[in-house]
């Protein structure tokens, strides 16, 4: 019997269920080593004139990066992109990195290390801070009527390269592009404006139906961001995509939009997984840390995952949450236990943590959800699920709610990977 290996924050656990169907993207080598993809992504940049068209020595640049919770291969893109500023005649005094934490908590100095690899020492790096006046700069309202507030650093530099990673996101479609400005270096408050475009006016009421993982033309988030994005200057794009393991299997550098849909598409294609009928039962690995360091960076597995079943399918879900929720605002929001209730508290105040916990809570009364992680039985509870003190314990319940021959799916790297029923 062949076992399947699933990853548990640092740990790896195993199961057997004879006869499920493991669903993995399509096992794809890295055309090149990782510097020579992104060397050569920069000599044809996309709808954009190389770097040295466009940074000139003098000038002060800003680079901006994904914090810990998105690992984006920084480590090997950023000494490419430092050294090609430097043959522009930009000295390392010259550049600082941003970090875009959005709303996240500040990263360790380890964290730092992590993410700029051999630049830790010798490029400035600074976090992004959403709640201090002192560090942000007001751009104006948006045509939509986004208040846009953006980091100083950021906005007072004579050239800014946003970078990050292209993957499915639960409601703006894909991460990374221009969510690198916003929510990444951008105010609370513009963050919350952008992402309240989930839902419908509240005539109508509920979320916009195209708020959807992997969907950009009209999903409104998507166009709430970018068009606040616009508004920051943003001279260059560097978007990865990356393989289940974190290599880099491919780079996209140029004009903001046009780099990240190309980024987005071999996203699409790589992780896209077609089903014929829809599953009983999914066992889901968040991917392991730090796809699982806390509760709403797992939750996007979850999301992607019960794409898989049908309607009241059970879902397994392995998140270690070291972290714990990720937000000490998020947890509140599960006093309210109806769903109605729910939604008119978001409106009356968005905020994104509330809008996670919303999705989580919705989901969880649509599908049978059993959580294996840190948080205690109360905690998991409140958030609809029910907890199992392991992946053994996890399936012995699932099982018990099972039909005869169920149908049954394995998700190894669940934060990545996209079911798609196509009946």
């Amino acid at each position: 019997m062949t076992k399947i290996s699933l990853k548990y924050g640092t740990e790896t656990l195993t199961c057997d269920l004879p006869g499920a169907r493991v669903l993995r993207p399509a096992a794809i080598a890295p055309p090149l080593p990782p510097t020579e993809l992104v060397a050569a992504a920069l000599d044809a940049p996309i709808s954009s004139p190389p770097l040295a068209e466009i940074v000139r020595p003098g000038e002060k640049v800003v680079i901006v990066t994904s914090d810990i919770t998105r690992y984006t291969g920084s480590e090997h893109y950023l000494p490419v992109l430092v050294e090609r500023l430097n043959d522009c005649g930009v000295p390392d005094k010259d550049i600082a990195i941003v970090i875009a934490l959005g709303i996240h908590r500040k990263q360790t100095t380890a964290e730092h290390r992590k993410i700029l690899g051999t630049l830790f020492g010798r490029i400035a790096v600074f976090d992004h801070e959403a709640d201090d006046p002192a560090q942000l700069v007001d751009l104006g309202v948006s045509p939509s009527g986004i208040p846009v507030r953006i980091n100083r650093r950021v906005a007072e530099a004579d050239r800014v390269i946003v970078t990050g990673t292209a993957g499915f996101h639960y409601f703006a479609g894909f991460g990374g592009g221009r969510k690198g400005l916003v929510p990444g270096v951008a105010a609370r408050e513009t963050c919350m404006a952008t992402h309240f475009a989930v839902f419908n006016p509240p005539e109508i009421g509920g979320k916009h139906p195209l708020a959807i993982t992997g969907v950009l033309d009209g999903n409104p988030v998507h166009a709430a961001l970018l068009e606040a994005a616009r508004m920051v200057r943003c001279d260059f794009l560097l978007n990865t995509v990356l393989s289940p393991d974190k290599q880099i299997l491919g780079v996209f550098c140029g004009e903001l939009d046009a780099a990240h849909r190309a980024a987005c598409e071999l996203a699409r294609e790589l992780y896209t997984i077609p089903l014929e009928q829809p599953a009983d039962l999914a066992v889901v690995s968040c991917g392991g840390h730090p796809k699982d360091i806390n509760f709403i960076q797992s939750q996007k597995a979850f999301d992607y995952g019960v794409q898989a079943l049908r309607p009241g399918g059970t879902l397994v879900l392995l998140a270690a949450c070291p972290d714990g929720f990720g937000n000490p605002t998020f947890f509140d929001w599960f006093r309210y236990q109806d769903l109605d209730e729910f939604e008119a508290a978001l409106r009356a105040r968005y905020e994104i943590n509330g809008q996670t916990a919303h999705a989580t809570l919705s989901k969880a009364r649509r599908y049978r959800a059993i959580l294996v992680s840190g948080f205690s039985a109360e905690q998991t509870a409140a958030m609809g699920m029910e907890k199992a003190a392991d992946l053994d314990a996890a399936l012995k319940l699932a099982k018990a709610g099972l039909p005869p021959a169920p149908r049954i799916v394995v998700i190894p790297d669940g934060g990545t990977v996209l079911p798609e029923v196509k009946s």
